[in-house]
């Protein structure tokens, strides 16, 4: 039993990376971080994966593990003093198309915590309210009413 329960994990996560990146990456906007959380939250998913109460329910349990790893991962690089400059004078690596969607997340940055991750999870994971709702652990009502007020909050501050 449990080395089926194992089996669907695994299964389930490799079935599923690309989502898990793209999710982490929302956060960090930086690949080799947000390769790092992934494989942190999988190797978190693969240590605990008793703890799972119904298999059924395993896309939730992965998604709040990788959610709780993001955020963690954002304190502790928060903590950190970075400095703007680039090392040894090199012009610094530029995303393709980072100008164009970095005034979207800097808004998106601005907004409570909670909040910021009902938007990732609605629209980059495409998760219904009730999904939502059991990822972060909180009512469908809460969730509603968090993504409306996120989303009336950008659409104010990105309005030119």
């Amino acid at each position: 039993m449990k080395q089926d329960h194992y089996d669907i994990v695994v299964n389930y996560i490799i079935a599923n990376q690309k989502k898990f990146y793209r999710l982490a990456y929302t956060y960090v906007r930086n690949e080799n971080d947000a390769l790092d959380i992934v494989q942190n939250a999988i190797c978190s998913a693969l240590e605990h994966y008793e703890s799972i109460r119904e298999i059924s329910y395993i896309k939730t349990w992965f998604y709040r593990v990788l959610v709780h790893e993001s955020l963690n991962y954002v304190r502790k690089k928060n903590r950190e003093i970075v400095s703007d400059e680039p090392l040894g004078g090199e012009a610094a690596y530029v995303e393709p198309g980072y100008g164009e969607t970095e005034g979207f997340f800097e808004e998106l940055d601005r907004l409570p915590a909670d909040t910021q991750n009902v938007i990732r999870l609605r629209f980059y994971e495409e998760m219904s309210l009730q999904e939502i709702a059991a990822v972060m652990e909180l009512s469908v009502n809460t969730v509603k009413s968090k993504l409306y007020r996120g989303l009336k909050s950008l659409k104010e501050e990105l309005v030119i």
